[in-house]
């Protein structure tokens, strides 16, 4: 059974930092693309950081101050977040990729909501 366990949001002040977490079990996570993806309140989510087995992308709006990372021995991926802005307040979901029985699947954590304000 494929488990996505986010945690590590909370409420931070402009031009904080943060650190979320997702634990994961269930499935082959070394070989899997693992992302980050994120919900403000009445906007769609949108994709912030994907990491596969040889490369890591990242949204432009976060270049350079989230950087997302993985430890396979541990089956964790992180995503750092630097510098932050209100703009950057939403839900924070991870999402597991990989391929079944039925194709390429994805799944999802229950998120872990962030807050940026004074």
């Amino acid at each position: 059974q494929v488990q996505l366990v986010e945690s590590g949001g909370g409420l931070v002040q402009p031009g904080g930092s943060l650190r979320l977490s997702c634990s994961a079990s269930g499935f082959i996570f070394s070989t899997s693309v693992m992302s980050w993806y994120r919900q403000a309140p009445e906007k769609e989510r949108e994709l912030v950081a994907l990491t596969t087995t040889g490369s890591v992308n990242a949204a432009d709006s976060v270049k350079g101050r989230f950087t997302i990372s993985r430890d396979n021995a541990k089956n964790m991926l992180y995503l750092q977040m630097n510098s932050l802005k209100p703009e950057d307040t939403g839900v924070y979901y991870c999402k597991a990729t990989f391929r079944t029985t039925w194709g390429w699947t994805d799944y999802w954590g229950q998120g872990t909501r962030v807050t940026v304000s004074s």
